[in-house]
């Protein structure tokens, strides 16, 4: 087995801030909208999609072999870090995450993409790096991301028309 390389975010505004004591007893209000998750992580505790209000997710870096369904909850993301761990699919309902702007799952076990990806209009940055991508998946992600998204909602509008028929 090969050693998997540490994944380095392209994400530069990625600071850690502290309140200081000095603010808490000021009665300073913690107001955070990005969460970091990385180490050994295999499971999410049911209660991380609770936290709707978030905008940027971070589980890069762990052991995550799938994401539930319930990931289309956290509606407000724009920022979502897969990165390097072991999915192997990803749920449909991840095309309900409308606002996201970038999708990092460089380094994972992805052959395929559900077609719902194509209804990710606002999409700019998709990483798909280190995966073992399908050639007809790979061939589109090498002509860019919104090639490849244009194909995946043509092929969810003609596998849904096939259902309704």
């Amino acid at each position: 087995m090969q050693k998997k390389e540490k994944y380095e975010s392209p994400n530069p505004r990625r600071t850690h801030t502290l309140m200081s004591q000095e603010d808490i007893q000021a009665g300073k209000k913690s107001s955070w909208y990005e969460l970091e998750i990385t180490g050994t992580v295999r499971n999410l505790c049911p209660e991380l999609w609770k936290l709707a209000h978030l905008t940027s997710l971070y589980l890069n870096d762990n052991r995550l072999v799938r994401i539930p369904p319930d990931i289309s909850r956290l509606e407000h993301l724009h920022y979502l870090d897969l990165s390097s761990n072991n999915i192997r699919t990803l749920p449909a309902e991840i095309g309900d995450l409308i606002h996201l702007r970038e999708l990092l799952l460089n380094y994972n076990l992805l052959r395929m993409l559900p077609f719902e990806l194509g209804k990710l209009f606002n999409l700019q940055n998709l990483g798909l790096i280190g995966n073992p991508l399908t050639q007809d998946v790979s061939k589109l992600y090498c002509e860019g991301t919104q090639k490849l998204l244009t194909y995946l909602l043509d092929s969810l509008v003609y596998s849904n028309s096939l259902c309704q028929s």
